[in-house]
């Protein structure tokens, strides 16, 4: 998040520098989404993976949307969090092992990177709900309710499927 690296001379100028970290942290994401995908085994997880990625390029299209509601053009602050965030699912698609397990790391990582998500939209929801602009809150609250879906969705792959099938794969280890 770029949020020291700005000037801020009023609740605006934040929320257009949140929007912009936002924008860049889901436009990596369009990146990286096919590859957790593409490393997952469980078939559930495989789906909810690639219906996330229409999801979050829905996701940008909104902030784009949002950028044109308060007069601004979209751009992108880059936004390191989510670089990292990234680079630790990256990990988990590279490790080596029991396919199950790798399968809860990805969950894992998929999982901070909606916690960062939701943070970053109740914020920029709650700037742009105490500066009036309705049509903008609406925007951000229907993404914000997408990536807490996103999330249960996530836990209850892990709970009901992942979870148990990799503590099998431990106690046979």
């Amino acid at each position: 998040m770029g949020l020291f690296s700005s000037e801020f001379n009023n609740l605006n100028d934040l929320l257009v520098n949140q929007l912009a970290d936002l924008y860049d942290a889901e436009t990596q994401l369009t990146d990286a989404l096919p590859k957790m995908a593409e490393a997952a085994t469980s078939s559930t997880l495989k789906a909810a993976f690639n219906t996330h990625l229409a999801e979050t390029r829905e996701h940008v299209r909104r902030l784009e949307s949002v950028f044109g509601q308060i007069g601004c053009e979209p751009k992108r602050e880059k936004c390191a969090a989510m670089a990292g965030l990234i680079k630790e699912g990256s990990e988990a698609i590279n490790a080596t092992g029991d396919p199950t397990v790798r399968d809860a790391a990805l969950i894992a990582a998929a999982q901070r990177v909606e916690h960062y998500e939701m943070a970053g939209y109740g914020s920029v929801r709650a700037f742009a709900q105490q500066l009036g602009l309705n049509n903008a809150v609406a925007t951000l609250q229907r993404t914000l309710d997408e990536e807490g879906a996103a999330d249960k969705k996530l836990t209850m792959i892990a709970e009901s499927e992942i979870n148990p099938a990799a503590s099998v794969a431990m106690a046979h280890a």
